[in-house]
């Protein structure tokens, strides 16, 4: 069958990847090293210690190319994995372009979204190492929904910090993760010191990933039985979700092509960093592939930010790490896609983006509805709010390579679904849905609070 007439391009489960692709080893600008927020010095083990399990921070400063999969993680990576790389006929036909047109769907897994591809490789390690209990942020809810069922499947104990205002718009999403026996509360809460600091300060607070994290690593730090787990942003987390990007060179091989445009929706990173990572060694070898990476106008921490180090959290309890940045004080707008309301990008993609290697776009609220209705339309699939933005990036090229008279071959990262976003879109369809550009004046602000290193 011609690569035409295929819809669904099925990888067979013996190709499922046995390696993790790590980045780091084919970087032409090494990494600059995480530093101790107190004597900003270079971060060693020992300051990681009491956050993370030991397997997960040698993962983070390794520059091996390939990590192996543990055999136990393999396993259960099977039961969604390899996802389907779908060809979007409908979506070509509605938009008459000669362009190709692949999603990669991530939402087959058991908990919708590509985020289970790293909350099971965590959980695992802390297992393996006696953890009894695992806190963790979550924005939209799909981090913590996947760490929820994780940690049910290695019986420990999972604690979620989820930010109030995805909190209040996704009640679904709590169900969700209590479904599957977590606990998951607000943030801020009453139950950490930086959550009650910031409800003195601010009862109506929406909350951040940024205040979200603090409290989840407030909770871990005070209790010896319990590690942190962050379902974005770190090298290790970016390294997991190579999985994505490993399977869908796989399947363009099958149908013998090869993207020119990468694109996935970038909020800490862990997505787009999954599609597009195993592709840098092939754009160093001279391939002509385009990355290009996604963001809410709202918080537009690639294309507005600063290059900085920067705290990871409010209250000051992660690493300094060197992204881009819109300051750790900044305060997003409670835009729907609630996964991309973080102030600063991975440290990988964002050196990739400083060199030069990756593309950065930041798109509005209604647009992204608008293609992600559309989306709806002709591929019969109702997008998580955060794929939308790679949707809308996607269409775009398309119709450029329409006006263009070229056939582009292009391949985005459906991330998720947006079952449980309805609300989201209820709003969309009654034109409540607001364009928000974050101001100058609010950044040059929030940006006085960088650390000085």
């Amino acid at each position: 069958m011609s690569r035409d007439e295929l819809t669904k391009i099925i990888l067979p489960e013996d190709k499922l990847p046995k390696f993790w692709y790590n980045v780091q080893a084919d970087m032409p600008t090494p990494l600059a090293p995480g530093l101790n927020p107190v004597t900003k010095q270079p971060l060693g083990p020992a300051d990681l210690a009491p956050i993370f399990a030991n397997e997960l921070i040698a993962q983070e400063v390794s520059t091996e190319r390939y990590i192996e999969i543990p055999k136990e993680v393999h396993e259960e990576y099977k039961k969604w994995r390899p996802s389907p790389l779908f060809r979007a006929h409908g979506l070509e036909k509605a938009l008459d372009t000669p362009c190709r047109i692949y999603y990669k769907y991530e939402g087959v897994s058991p908990v919708g979204s590509h985020k289970l591809n790293s909350a099971i490789p965590q959980v695992f390690f802390n297992k393996i190492q006696g953890i009894k209990r695992i806190s963790t942020e979550t924005g939209a809810g799909q981090w913590g929904t996947a760490l929820s069922l994780a940690c049910k499947m290695y019986d420990i104990e999972a604690m979620v910090y989820m930010v109030r205002v995805s909190y209040n718009q996704k009640p679904y999403r709590r169900i969700f993760m209590e479904m599957y026996g977590a606990t998951c509360v607000p943030s801020p809460s009453p139950l950490t010191e930086s959550g009650r600091k910031a409800l003195a300060e601010n009862p109506d607070t929406p909350g951040t990933l940024g205040l979200a994290i603090s409290e989840a690593v407030e909770d871990a730090i005070g209790r010896e039985d319990t590690k942190y787990s962050l379902g974005s942003v770190l090298n290790h987390v970016c390294m997991h979700q190579s999985i994505i990007g490993q399977e869908v060179k796989l399947q363009m091989e099958m149908v013998d092509d090869y993207p020119d445009v990468v694109i996935g929706c970038c909020g800490g990173g862990s997505n787009f960093a999954g599609i597009a990572f195993p592709f840098i060694p092939d754009k160093l070898k001279g391939k002509k592939v385009r990355l290009l990476g996604v963001e809410p106008a709202a918080c537009p921490s690639l294309t507005r930010g600063v290059f900085a180090y920067d705290l990871g959290d409010v209250a000051g309890f992660t690493p300094l790490l060197k992204m881009y940045t819109l300051g750790h004080n900044f305060v997003p707008p409670g835009i729907h896609a609630g996964g991309l309301r973080y102030h600063g990008e991975s440290p990988l993609v964002s050196q990739l983006y400083h060199d030069g290697l990756i593309e950065a776009r930041a798109l509005m609220q209604n647009d992204c509805f608008s293609a992600a209705q559309l989306f709806a339309q002709t591929e019969g699939i109702i997008p998580a709010p955060e794929s939308s933005h790679a949707i809308r990036a996607a269409i775009d090229e398309a119709i450029q390579g329409k006006e263009e008279g070229v056939a582009r071959s292009i391949v985005f990262n459906l991330s998720g679904h947006g079952h449980l976003d309805l609300a989201a879109y209820d709003n969309y369809l009654s034109g409540k849905t607001e364009d928000i550009e974050f101001p100058e004046e609010a950044l040059k602000e929030s940006l006085k609070t960088l650390p000085q290193v």
